[in-house]
């Protein structure tokens, strides 16, 4: 992990840490305004975003009259299609843009992301303004690696740069769990077979006794 990763992962850890496990798992259906419903199951240290299983995910609190958020609309756009298998995006507007008017925006900048409304959402939101202990302030990005754990809370504006090399952190760090997942495996088969052809020479051994 090199240096800004790890500075990164510590300004985040105060905030990661209040991500604790409840004593029950609380399930969501996250509403778009493009009619998905979108299951969100907290876990231990984050959120489960059942339908981009695998992916890491990036879950903003937004407004369409907040500058910082409007900057980061294009890099949301271009890191989307950049990583279109392996990223999600899910932005909630949390200044209260009528329906139809959200809809507008969306279509006008070429937002391809899922956009979903506070007001459709309340649950949740509160939910996560609890957990995470977000106040209001906006934009306000949650960044999840591929299961579901917290890797960053980032309160501000969040650089193309910035995001992009916590999207890189999370898809390297699933590479090394999967390689050293099948190592194991490969370990274990190897062990089975020796224990196998040490049962076959013992039964051998005790046949010709």
């Amino acid at each position: 992990m090199n240096k800004f990763i790890k500075l990164l992962l510590t300004a985040a850890l105060a905030a990661t840490l209040s991500f604790a496990q409840t004593n029950q798992l609380l399930t969501f259906k996250v509403q778009t305004i493009d009619n998905k419903a979108l299951e969100v199951t907290e876990a231990k240290n984050g959120l489960v975003f059942k339908d981009f299983k695998g992916k890491v995910v990036l879950l903003e609190f937004w407004g369409t009259h907040c500058p910082p958020c409007l900057m980061s609309i294009p890099h949301y756009i271009s890191l989307t299609k950049e990583y279109k298998d392996k990223v999600a995006m899910v932005a909630i507007e949390v200044q209260m843009t009528p329906a139809e008017q959200l809809k507008k925006f969306v279509e006008a900048k070429g937002i391809n992301y899922n956009i979903a409304t506070q007001k459709d959402n309340l649950d949740f939101v509160r939910y996560v303004s609890n957990r995470a202990g977000w106040r209001g302030a906006i934009p306000y990005l949650i960044v999840l690696d591929t299961q579901g754990n917290v890797i960053d809370i980032k309160r501000g504006y969040a650089s193309e740069n910035y995001v992009r090399a916590l999207i890189q952190y999370a898809l390297d760090k699933e590479k090394k769990n999967k390689a050293k997942k099948e190592n194991n495996n490969t370990k274990t088969e190897n062990n089975n077979t020796k224990t196998e052809s040490n049962n076959t020479k013992t039964e051998n051994n005790n046949t010709k006794k």
